[in-house]
């Protein structure tokens, strides 16, 4: 049984009042919290866009207790904490209310007013003399603050794991799945009698809280990318559902005796089954938003398809004029490939509904009822709203991780093609005056700091960039993958900061660019035309009726006098201008099934 400090536990044994009471005040006290926390520093909830937070890097590795990291501690003497934030007018409400829509907080076509914007912010949390308690591993003791709802493990793994400065707690849709797989598990422990009514209640009404209150996810703040396999943040997890269950027992956190993180929060489970089980379902929690923004995306394209319908410009291969086409050709084009994207998601994400939960350790099941695992996975399903299954062979689910090389080259492909939309929306509209200019791409802001007037194209190119980070977590997930060693692979951890991280930044990049760009796209119809009619490009529609040698000598006219290929046809008698106006129409050119017979016109 941990030691508490003196005064920080709370009175009496029993909790006051109804459990309905006590989830009520639990969360009046979490909302408190939260609003304390947004006067100094940005809320840390779900997709707060841009968000690096820290404080999984803060605090002292030697395990002294001076310093703890994550976690904000109340104290009444000299050591109060002194807390250091970077924060520009970022409102709690406007990121809260992303929050619960699950997309991230990403700007909409008009000019974002301040209170929708949230900014990234660098918090770090020292704690000098500030109120403790003492928590005990086989390591020995440690100090951790009074009221953090993590404990001697998470500690030991904050200082062990300074590595990228982004904690669990990022990632939202994992601290809910990682909720959810503790919450199955206690109910198939107190089916099967291993686990009492009152401990699997509270446990229970603690994951709850922890599924569906982001304000709990500031408390996962052991760094994504750690040693282990994801020990830590399954220990993370553990301690924090016990401290959170002690508080709705009305007990001090740290007073394991009446609530364990691992005797009773991890009851059965192993952290080589809880940990891959939550990520697979993190996975299915995020790749929604990514397939509602693709489809989103691919109805603005197909809108601007049907705007841009009779629009005629030049078609080109190797960046050289080929053969006339519409503009709405051109984005339908995009419509119909991020379609296809779309539907590879949905048939790959499947792959993620087969779970190793009742593997424990290696796959063999071992300290589990063997009934155990069957009952997990149905509680889950039903707790999750997804049908998940159990794997046929618990060892090979336990060490494969094909199901995450396959679905991250799914994602690099979506950002490959996504980059190759994004280099055609900045060529066609190069310019104003000396490049393309067939299309206007929206002005979002001044684009240079010593060419006044001058706009770039700023939302295609940081699509670019996000889609090359996911082509490089795509090469990470496949060597972390093929590292695997024997009955464990333990680069997990990685494998999933990066797919996890992969699925964030393209939702909010797609969401980016379907309302800051596509959407406002506009098309410059006389330029397009004029390019058409300027073009070599054309003999090639004429090329059926004139025959390939008679085509190519008025091309080579055409491009040594800088004459147009209309004039210099007419000049040579070899087509009336009545046939070249049928050969030449819109829809012969651009649809040749309804194009008239060589010969046929006027």
């Amino acid at each position: 049984m941990a030691k508490t400090a003196s005064g920080t536990k709370a009175k009496g044994s029993k909790a006051k009042g109804s459990k309905a009471e006590r989830s009520k005040a639990e969360r009046s006290k979490a909302e408190r919290s939260r609003l304390e926390r947004s006067a100094g520093v940005a809320a840390g909830g779900e997709d707060a866009p841009g968000r690096q937070d820290t404080a999984g890097k803060a605090g002292s590795p030697d395990g002294t207790g001076k310093k703890a990291a994550g976690a904000k501690v109340k104290g009444k003497s000299a050591g109060k904490i002194a807390v250091k934030a970077v924060k520009a007018g970022a409102k709690a409400g406007a990121i809260a209310a992303a929050e619960q829509a699950g997309r991230p907080a990403t700007p909409g076509t008009a000019a974002p007013q301040e209170e929708d914007l949230a900014v990234a912010t660098v918090r770090k949390v020292a704690m000098e003399g500030a109120e403790t308690r003492s928590e005990h591993d086989l390591l020995g003791d440690a100090e951790v603050p009074a009221d953090a709802l993590w404990g001697i493990h998470t500690k030991r793994a904050v200082a062990n794991f300074p590595i990228t400065g982004v904690p669990v707690g990022h990632y939202p849709d994992f601290v809910r799945a990682l909720a959810l797989v503790k919450q199955a598990a206690a109910r198939a422990n107190h089916r099967l009698g291993y686990l009492p009514a009152g401990k699997a209640a509270i446990i229970d009404e603690a994951c709850t809280l922890v599924a569906t209150d982001p304000v709990y996810a500031e408390s996962f703040v052991v760094d994504a990318i750690q040693g282990g396999a994801g020990t830590s943040t399954n220990m993370n997890v553990n301690e924090v559902i016990a401290n959170v269950g002690l508080r709705l027992m009305g007990r001090a956190p740290g007073d394991y005796a009446a609530l364990h993180p691992n005797d009773d929060v991890n009851m059965a489970q192993s952290t080589n089954d809880a940990y891959p089980t939550a990520l697979r379902l993190a996975v299915i929690f995020a790749t929604k938003p990514l397939v509602k923004a693709l489809d989103d995306l691919a109805y603005a394209f197909k809108s601007k398809a049907v705007e841009f319908a009779d629009v005629l410009k030049m078609g080109r291969t190797q960046l050289q004029d080929a053969v006339p086409m519409t503009l709405g050709q051109e984005f339908d084009g995009f419509h119909a490939t991020i379609k296809e994207d779309v539907a590879r998601l949905n048939e790959i994400v499947g792959l993620f509904r087969e779970v190793n939960l009742g593997a424990t350790a290696i796959g063999t099941g071992l300290n589990a009822d063997p009934r155990y695992a069957a009952l997990a996975v149905e509680e889950l399903s039903r707790l999750a709203g997804q049908p998940m299954v159990l794997a046929s062979n618990l060892i090979e689910a336990t060490s494969d991780l094909g199901a995450f090389v396959l679905f991250s080259g799914t994602l690099k492909r979506v950002a490959v093609k996504l980059s190759k939309i994004c280099n055609d929306l900045r060529l066609l509209s190069s310019g104003p005056r000396a490049g393309f200019g067939e299309i206007r791409l929206p002005a979002v802001q001044a684009g240079s700091s010593i060419m006044p007037g001058k706009v770039n194209p700023v939302i295609p190119e940081v699509v670019n960039q996000v889609a090359y980070m996911v082509i490089g977590h795509d090469l990470t997930v496949t060597l972390c993958a093929e590292g695997g060693q024997l009955q464990l692979n333990a680069f997990e951890p990685t494998i999933g900061y990066c797919v996890l991280s992969s699925l964030r930044m393209l939702s909010a990049a797609i969401d980016t660019l379907t309302k800051r760009c596509v959407e406002g796209i506009e098309a410059d119809r006389e330029r397009c035309r004029g390019l058409v009619q300027g073009s070599i490009g054309l003999v090639t529609a004429l090329a059926p009726t004139l025959g390939y040698e008679a085509s190519s000598r008025i091309a080579r006219r055409a491009l040594r006098e800088n004459r147009t290929v209309v004039e210099l046809v007419l000049e040579e008698g070899l087509l009336t201008e009545a046939q070249l106006n049928g050969l030449l129409e819109l829809e012969a050119m651009t649809h040749p099934t309804r194009r008239q017979k060589a010969g046929t016109a006027g």
